[in-house]
C-alpha cells in the first residue's frame, strides 16, 4: 500500500509505501502498477538511472526537459539522504516559479514524485549518497534545460553554505530563473 502526501504544489507528490519489518529487516513495494495508477501519475518509466555523491553539499540540478522530450520523475533515495526540490516552470501554473522540497532518505524510503513542468534538483545531506530516479522518458541532451541551483529569485533555503556547494561546471552556468524560456508543457 502506498500512502500520498501533498505538498504545497499538488502535483509534486511524496510516496511513502508501507514497509513491513521483522527481525531480518523488511520488505517493501516500491512501485505498484495498479495503485500508482490508482493515483493518476504515469506508470511507463523508460528509463532508470542511479547517482552517487561521494560528499555532502554535492548539489545536481536544477534540470529537466523541454517537449517533446519530457520526463516525469520518481526519484527515491537508495543510501544516505538528500534535500530534494521540484520548481514549477509551467508559464500558465498559479504556483509558476514556486518550488516544494523535501528531505529523503534510505530510512524512509519515501519516493517524490516529479512531473513534467518541474525543474528537479537535490543537495546531499551525508557523503556516499546514492539516489535513483525512474523517468517516463528517455534522456535527450538537446532538450535539456535547467536553472542556477541558488537563484536568489527562487527562494529556496538549501541546507549548505553556497561556498561549500559541489557543482558540476555545467551546473555552474546555468541561467537564472528570469532569464529562463517560457516552454509550453
Amino acid at each position: 500500500m502506498i500512502t500520498v502526501k501533498e505538498l504545497a504544489i499538488p502535483e509534486v507528490k511524496l510516496l511513502m509505501p508501507k514497509i513491513h519489518r521483522d527481525d531480518r529487516g523488511y520488505v517493501v513495494e516500491i512501485v505498484h502498477e495498479k495503485q500508482i495508477q490508482d493515483l493518476g501519475l504515469p506508470i511507463r518509466f523508460m528509463q532508470e538511472n542511479q547517482s552517487m555523491s561521494l560528499h555532502k553539499n554535492t548539489v545536481r540540478g536544477l534540470h529537466s526537459q523541454k517537449p517533446p522530450h519530457t520526463q516525469d520523475k520518481l526519484v527515491r533515495v537508495l543510501r544516505g539522504k538528500i534535500f530534494d526540490v521540484a520548481v514549477d516552470v509551467r508559464p500558465n501554473s498559479p504556483t509558476y516559479g514556486k518550488h516544494v522540497s523535501s528531505i529523503l532518505s534510505e530510512d524512509d524510503i519515501t519516493q517524490m514524485f516529479i512531473p513534467a513542468g518541474f525543474l528537479h534538483g537535490f543537495c546531499t545531506l551525508e557523503d556516499n549518497t546514492v539516489v535513483l530516479y525512474k523517468m517516463s522518458n528517455l534522456y535527450a541532451p538537446g532538450s535539456e534545460v535547467g536553472i542556477i541551483w541558488n537563484d536568489p529569485d527562487l527562494k529556496i533555503e538549501w541546507p549548505v553554505d553556497p561556498a561549500k556547494a559541489i557543482l558540476s561546471g555545467k551546473d555552474e552556468k546555468l541561467p537564472r530563473f528570469k532569464d529562463f524560456p517560457r516552454i509550453e508543457w
